[in-house]
């Protein structure tokens, strides 16, 4: 496997147009503009030009009169671009149909994640917005005020005296100029160091209800591109032949026949596997099934997912291997306690199974430089992988980012498995020759990475006044983070993604201890939408339910007690609860369930509604959410988030499931591995809390509350949890 260092290097951009920037120091975020000449693209500078100063590049103004807004964020479907655009817009107070957002890349300085410490580039724990949030403002608040001024040395009339609206600058004196009018004037203004922002009461754009995505024809009416619709003149396709077991490797292979097919280039191998390359995608498909592959077997996982599970249950027998929290002493309170409650959960593997198989193009060109289009969520790393594969230096890189059909975190792969593999197929066809290296359906679901299998073994102790006095939670898993560039992540044996919503539970318990055993599995796991919270959230709030069963106090008003501390988890529970009507009745056959969830500094509560059908058989009818993002900047996107984390997580917790025999993945598609259908997704109703406080993400938060709230309305309507996932499988009555 290649490793990578997170030491990425500066880019210098080629010299264009007017571009603005900031960046981040270690003192914080800092606003260092500088009129530059630039974009954001990774070529070499100009002969003879001064080196480019790195604090630039996120607004341009063409002359065309064009606003092109270079996101730092990639977009997969959850709106990072109309985010950072509305942001930009606020304060520019440019017209909405001028606007163009792209992807960029190449420079750590300007682009790396900021909640992140701004030490690389990368897209993914719901960060878009917090990171995006100052830097992008003032620059569109910046760019406005070197327009102004260029309009009032220009009209010779005081700048306070110009008013900007729908990117037109206007004085009393019947002048007018459009931006792309004004920018090659603008070019002469001193970027302003000290940029003032908008307050709450001005803002348009910001939280109105009214504000649609700007990008939204291109997505229904076919126009809008993603790296599946790259055409390149003299393009190649490439179809992937991967081991039927991890771990396994190439022992030999032979081509003949596929290489005599006509329209064939080359069968080439791979770090991972064989590459068919041919004119097109059917040619190398049919050469790809004449080809035969010997596998060596010696080091692959040979485990099937029901071992694997017996073992974890075993593992969750004995004692934890690490201590990710320690409060107060469990053991001796819950050996104490009037009543004991025991739970063990059994979570499968699940894969990211996103709209878009996986693909990305590459070409080396004839003077050493590589390109690669694609959906690169953690660019830095890629270009780096990109540039060990060519044999060359990061510099000579270029990413076109692209948009993507959907990701759930499979595209922030930290050995850049995508990117590998175009740029080794194009190496090994030589310069000049692109080629698009396309994955199918059973390509991903067998030979993808999956949200690692996990068993909680919990227990949790009441006095004899049904008050929570201790819990104890030890998970069995996967680690994400160990083996790869962050494993520095993993302090004391704990990694945090394994332990996330549980380790850090907000209910007031005065003894709580959670312990971690990693496994070692030959499996590859990665991040999916909401990590660690997928199955710690379903455990802890399945489970608070049960003890407020066993307490004999209503579930909702049994969490309220327990969240003194934390105003805005009970703030949100509150909410979900009046809308749905909690404690009203409901007609026979239908039943309530509340889950209660923070998942990347975002509170959500959600109230399902069921309706028993017979035995083993219910419908989820309604489900009523409540958010807390911090300051809402795009309203209707919150709830279309909200609304498809709903149906993403409803998906995995009623059906889908990943299964190995033998060390070989059972699904295949869609027909095997099933994510919720339409006529499965409930009415949603989103109701967002308003807040001043910075904004959060919500592209993932909304997925860990559905699966406990569905499961504890099955309580209220059976008496059983379903502690084994998925349901439908698992739920008997």
């Amino acid at each position: 496997m290649l490793q990578f260092r997170f030491d990425t290097r500066d880019l210098k951009p080629t010299r264009r147009d007017f571009l603005l920037g900031s960046a981040a120091t270690a003192a914080g975020l800092v606003v260092g503009y500088r009129l530059m000449m630039a974009a954001p693209a990774m070529a070499q500078e100009t002969a003879g030009e001064a080196a480019a100063n790195p604090f630039q590049a996120y607004v341009e103004i063409t002359p065309e009169n064009r606003i092109l807004i270079h996101s730092s964020q990639f977009e997969m479907g959850q709106g990072s671009y109309f985010g950072i655009a509305t942001l930009v817009m606020e304060e520019l107070d440019g017209d909405w149909g001028q606007v163009d957002v792209v992807g960029a890349s190449g420079n750590t300085k300007l682009y790396g994640n900021l909640a992140w410490g701004g030490a690389f580039q990368g897209t993914g724990g719901s960060t878009s917005m917090t990171s995006s949030w100052e830097r992008y403002r003032k620059a569109g608040a910046a760019a406005r005020g070197m327009l102004v001024a260029a309009a009032a040395r220009k009209w010779d009339v005081p700048a306070g005296e110009i008013t900007v609206k729908s990117g037109v600058l206007s004085h009393g004196s019947d002048k007018l100029a459009t931006f792309g009018e004004l920018a090659a004037d603008a070019t002469a203004i001193p970027v302003p160091t000290d940029v003032q922002l908008k307050q709450r009461e001005q803002w348009t754009q910001i939280g109105s209800d009214q504000l649609k995505r700007y990008d939204s024809a291109g997505k229904t009416n076919g126009t809008q591109g993603y790296t599946i619709d790259v055409k390149l003149d003299g393009l190649l396709t490439a179809v992937m032949i991967h081991p039927p077991k991890f771990g396994a490797t190439v022992g030999s292979f032979d081509a003949g026949k596929a290489k005599a097919l006509k329209g064939v280039a080359d069968v080439v191998q791979t770090p991972r596997g064989v590459a068919v390359v041919a004119d097109n995608m059917w040619t190398a498909l049919k050469a790809r099934d004449l080809v035969t592959v010997i596998w060596d077997e010696s080091k692959a996982e040979s485990r099937g997912s029901t071992d694997l599970l017996a073992e974890y249950n075993r593992l969750a027998d004995g004692p934890g291997a690490a201590t990710a929290r320690n409060d107060g002493d469990a053991a001796a309170a819950l050996a104490s306690a009037a009543k004991v409650v025991e739970a063990r959960y059994e979570f499968p593997y699940l894969a990211h199974a996103s709209i878009e198989p996986l693909n990305a193009a590459a070409r080396i060109n004839a003077d050493g430089t590589v390109e690669v289009w694609g959906g690169h969520q953690m660019p830095d790393v890629y270009q780096m992988a990109a540039a060990q594969v060519a044999g060359t230096t990061p510099d000579k890189v270029r990413l076109h980012v692209l948009k993507s059909g959907g990701s759930f975190g499979r595209r922030a792969v930290a050995d850049a498995d995508l990117v590998v593999e175009a740029v080794a197929v194009a190496k090994a066809l030589g310069p000049g020759k692109p080629v698009k290296v396309q994955w199918t359906r059973e390509n991903d679901m067998r030979g993808g990475r999956y949200r690692p299998a996990y068993v909680h073994a919990m227990k949790a102790g009441l006095d004899k006044d049904g008050k929570l006095v201790a819990l104890y939670d030890h998970i069995v898993g996967q680690s994400i983070m160990g083996g790869s560039p962050m494993e520095a992540m993993v302090k004391d044996g704990v990694d945090p993604t394994s332990v996330e919503g549980a380790a850090n539970l907000p209910y007031a318990i005065p003894n709580v201890k959670v312990e971690l055993t990693t496994t070692k599995v030959g499996i590859p796991v990665l991040w999916w939408r909401s990590v660690g919270s997928t199955h710690t959230a379903y455990a802890v709030e399945t489970f608070i339910d049960e003890l407020a069963a066993a307490a004999g106090r209503d579930p909702v008003e049994f969490r309220l007690s327990l969240l003194d501390a934390h105003p805005r988890h009970a703030a949100v529970l509150r909410l979900a609860a009046e809308k749905a009507d909690w404690g009203k009745p409901l007609p026979q056959g239908r039943f309530r369930g509340v889950a209660l969830h923070e998942s990347f500094f975002t509170y959500v509560a959600e109230v399902v509604e069921i309706t028993m059908k017979g035995d083993n058989d219910f419908s989820v009818d309604r489900v009523v959410c409540a958010v807390d993002c911090g300051t809402p900047i795009n309203p209707d996107q919150i709830r279309a988030q909200m609304e498809g984390g709903i149906g993403f997580g409803l998906g995995a917790i009623l059906q889908e499931e990943l299964t190995l025999t033998g060390g070989v993945v059972d699904q295949e598609n869609y027909d095997t591995y099933t994510p919720l259908r339409i006529d499965q997704m409930p009415k949603v109703e989103v109701h967002i809390v308003p807040s001043t406080e910075p904004p959060t993400g919500v592209g993932e938060p909304g997925v860990p509350p559905i699966g406990p709230a569905v499961a504890n309305a099955l309580r209220a309507a059976t008496g059983q949890t379903v502690r084994k996932l998925p349901i439908l499988k698992n739920l008997s009555v």
